[in-house]
């Protein structure tokens, strides 16, 4: 006697789920503008929060000098 197979299939993740939901409310065009413009934004708080890490390096530079 054999043992009936195991089928494991992984649980959808939240975002796969938004993006299938996404899928079937919008047309491809406006999906890829959405997602092209969530990049813009993450990369603009990249880089906001490279800027205030550079000031606070050469506000650290200046500090250590006057010191």
């Amino acid at each position: 006697m054999q043992a009936a197979p195991v089928r494991a299939q992984a649980l959808p993740t939240v975002a796969g789920a938004l993006r299938a939901v996404e899928s079937l409310l919008m047309r491809g065009g406006q999906r890829t503008a959405r997602r092209n413009a969530w990049t813009s934004v993450l990369e603009d708080r990249r880089r906001a929060k490279d800027r205030v890490e550079a000031q606070r390096a050469l506000d650290a530079a200046v500090e250590a000098r006057t010191s």
